[in-house]
């Protein structure tokens, strides 16, 4: 099973567990079998049927362009980040 580091805000959905073990063969699967563990997860990592704004989704190290869609494997190690954005000068 993929390896899901909680981000912060979450731990107090997942009785402090900072990290988990979830099944799931892309993030979108990921994230609704770890919803199913953890109520609310869902609710804070997605919005519209994507990664909520201001998230980034990284996988093995990666952050990638597909969001949701971004496949997974089994000893993938996935982590939900606040992302970062530029600024005018």
């Amino acid at each position: 099973m993929a390896e899901v580091w909680i981000p912060t805000r979450l731990l107090p959905n997942t009785d402090g567990k900072k990290q988990v073990q979830v099944e799931g063969t892309n993030v979108r699967q990921l994230i609704a079998n770890l919803d199913s563990l953890y109520p609310g997860v869902e609710a804070y990592l997605c919005r519209d049927g994507d990664i909520a704004p201001g998230l980034a989704v990284i996988v093995d190290g990666d952050a990638s362009p597909l969001g949701i869609l971004t496949r997974v494997r089994e000893d993938s190690e996935i982590h939900f980040l606040p992302s970062i954005e530029g600024g005018e000068y």
